[in-house]
């Protein structure tokens, strides 16, 4: 019987190394398909942009590499995971008992679903993946969630809710700027929660549990 995904759970790359493994581990059993950020490696990318001006398309694909480098180098250090290249990949390693890595490169260039764009990272990537198996989308990373303004600029502020269209109004939060557009046109929330503590991302994606002392943003796409 095939494991049906009920959660993509995209960890951010600034949560790499240490607390990106260990909350890969922890998500063994339950019914997880992670997706990696490119961390420093994209930021590098990114960097390099600013100073020769590379290709849009170039950017984007390269920036991509740097989410499967991540994705390799986490699944290497666990036994609980294996990597997927596919849709169908990712069911199976699930349905076999281990948490699929979702390897997205050739999966994306096969789909070609967005712009080459910096708007485009790997926020984005994990809510179409998250469409496509008709699973919840978490943004794990290394804040509380969503603030007003930079968290620790002076008189920043914690939102616990938030629309998606109010989103599109931010300038900079802790998400890119595609998601929330995406979670308009699928209709569907996600959640922001940081990831060095790995027991909140455990507990938001309990079914049992709706009592949580501690904060976490929730993104409304309907």
């Amino acid at each position: 019987m095939i494991i049906i995904i009920k959660q993509v759970v995209k960890i951010g790359g600034s949560l790499f190394p240490n607390y990106a493994i260990t909350l890969a581990d922890k998500l063994k059993g339950t019914d997880s398909c992670i997706i990696l950020g490119g961390g420093e490696f994209a930021n590098l990318i990114r960097k390099y942009d600013d100073e020769m001006n590379f290709s849009d398309e170039i950017n984007h694909w390269t920036a991509i590499d740097c989410m499967d480098i991540i994705a390799k180098l986490v699944n290497d250090k666990l036994d609980s995971t294996r990597l997927a290249f596919s849709i169908d990949e990712v069911n199976d390693i699930s349905d076999e008992g281990f948490t699929p890595i979702f390897v997205v490169s050739e999966f994306l260039k096969s789909e070609d679903p967005f712009e080459c764009s910096w708007d485009v990272t790997s926020d984005s990537i994990a809510a179409y993946v998250a469409h496509l198996l008709n699973a919840n989308l978490f943004i794990v990373t290394n804040v509380n969630g969503i603030y007003t303004q930079e968290p620790k600029e002076l008189g920043s502020a914690f939102i616990s809710k938030i629309d998606a269209k109010t989103l599109l109004t931010f300038q900079e939060s802790s998400i890119d700027v595609m998601l929330p557009s995406l979670l308009l046109e699928f209709g569907t929330d996600c959640y922001v929660v940081n990831g060095k503590f790995p027991e909140r991302v455990l507990s938001l994606i309990d079914d049992n549990k709706n009592d949580y002392n501690f904060e976490y943003t929730q993104i409304i796409g309907d």
